[in-house]
């Protein structure tokens, strides 16, 4: 096959499709069906549907049910912190990043189907799933991002990563629907409970992200170098990466926007990771179905983000990236005093729909705004992403293990939702200190 050229719409929309085939994981496991489950495991109520008992045994330890999948979601983002800088460096150094993405696609994809397995009486073996899916997940993104200043040119680069994003809403928000009808209307297929067709989900959420992912592999090129693999392949990745971390503490610009977004990034991605757990825990549904009420949350909130993407990457060539960015976290700030105060069904689909609207935009605008940054003769951008990627797990972990903390000593994730407010003034604060050059 001849390879595209960079710049080619149709090299751009096979790149952008990947977040079609893997934002199913972000909707059905991280947001939305798998929290439901999660939470219909391990909360016990009494008759009236009031919350008696959240707590859970994991090896002969009693867990609050949010503080145990926290811990988990945190360890597994602190291990692609460590693995992604020595595999990115490994791959800029043979030049075959594409079989690195490949290979944590499918772990992914495969542990997704693994959670259909799930229970309390074998907790570690989906936890494990649980755990392994969300590495496959992140440590794919690594490379997946790394592409692309490989494929679209800098004035290119917005739109490219806004179309990406968008892609990824609408094609998760037709699975979850899927999904969801299955679900609610479990006796028209002919299951006998609620249980098989949500357990089918993560089956479907993996059989989607194997089989879609290879449009984008087909016409991804296999990497920049061609130096190919040697005896001293590990040692080359951290040249790599030592290399990598000296061009990055003489470019102040792109220093200081990877502190930045270590710090707000922190808050949203923990956000976003616990958003469905407070609305399970915090809302008084009455007589609504907490299950409805949430999905329909969440598909709010990928409808919007389109909206949001799109939207935010028009602002930002008209006032610029950092700008943009730096308004974006003062409406996160908002929505965080909001949410303190949500204690209604409406308040919180209200709250969804602003969440919608900023989330989008801060995912694709922060991936853009760093690629345009990089040197222009950058070949190694893997390794130059990494950083990037490890910025954001290294935030996450931080995150969530406060989050299972606060939630944890006060029994309220009110609290923590609140002082996540800290991470985003700090976020304002140091986009400010970003030297502004071409794109600021």
């Amino acid at each position: 096959m001849k390879k595209l050229p960079k710049g080619s719409k149709k090299l751009i929309q096979a790149w952008a499709f990947y977040d079609w085939a893997n934002s199913v994981y972000s909707l059905v496991i991280s947001s939305a069906v798998f929290p439901i489950f999660y939470g219909a495991l391990t909360i016990v109520k009494d008759e009236n549907g009031n919350k008696i008992k959240d707590t859970v045994e994991f090896l002969g330890i009693s867990f609050n049910n949010d503080s145990l999948i926290s811990y988990v979601t945190a360890s597994a983002f602190l291990l692609v912190s460590f693995l992604s800088p020595l595999l990115s460096g490994i791959a800029d150094f043979v030049g075959n990043k594409k079989n690195f993405m490949k290979f944590f696609c499918y772990l992914g994809a495969v542990s997704c189907i693994g959670l259909y397995w799930f229970s309390l009486e074998f907790l570690w073996f989906g936890l494990l799933c649980y755990f392994l899916a969300l590495i496959g997940f992140w440590a794919s993104l690594v490379f997946y991002n790394s592409y692309l200043p490989d494929i679209a040119f800098p004035d290119q680069q917005d739109k490219a990563s806004a179309k990406g994003f968008s892609l990824g809403y609408i094609g998760s928000v037709l699975l979850l629907i899927l999904c969801l009808v299955m679900i609610l209307n479990y006796e028209k297929f002919g299951f006998e409970s609620e249980a098989f067709p949500t357990r089918l989900s993560f089956v479907l959420t993996g059989l989607w992200w194997i089989g879609f992912s290879q449009y984008t592999y087909h016409y991804l090129p296999k990497g920049n170098k061609k130096s190919g693999i040697s005896r001293h392949v590990f040692l080359n990745g951290f040249r790599e990466i030592k290399k990598i971390w000296h061009a990055l503490k003489e470019n102040i610009q792109l220093k200081r926007y990877l502190i930045a977004f270590f710090v707000y990034s922190m808050a949203v991605q923990t956000i976003m990771l616990v958003a469905t757990y407070f609305g399970i825990e915090e809302l008084e549904w009455g007589q609504q179905d907490p299950t409805t009420g949430l999905i329909t949350s969440i598909l709010l909130i990928q409808l919007v983000a389109v909206a949001g993407a799109t939207l935010t990457s028009r602002l930002a060539v008209k006032y610029g990236n950092i700008k943009i960015l730096i308004w974006i976290n003062l409406v996160w700030i908002a929505i965080c005093g909001y949410a303190y105060f949500i204690t209604l069904p409406v308040q919180f689909y209200f709250a969804a729909a602003m969440v919608g609207l900023v989330m989008g935009g801060i995912q694709s605008l922060s991936r853009s705004t760093y690629s345009k940054m990089l040197p222009e003769d950058a070949i190694d951008t893997a390794s130059y992403f990494s950083f990037y990627d490890v910025s954001e797990k290294i935030g996450i972990v931080i995150g969530m293990f406060m989050y299972g903390f606060v939630a944890q000593i006060t029994g309220s994730i009110r609290y923590s939702i609140l002082f996540l407010v800290i991470f985003f003034i700090a976020g304002v604060l140091l986009l400010l200190r970003v030297p502004k050059k071409v794109i600021a």
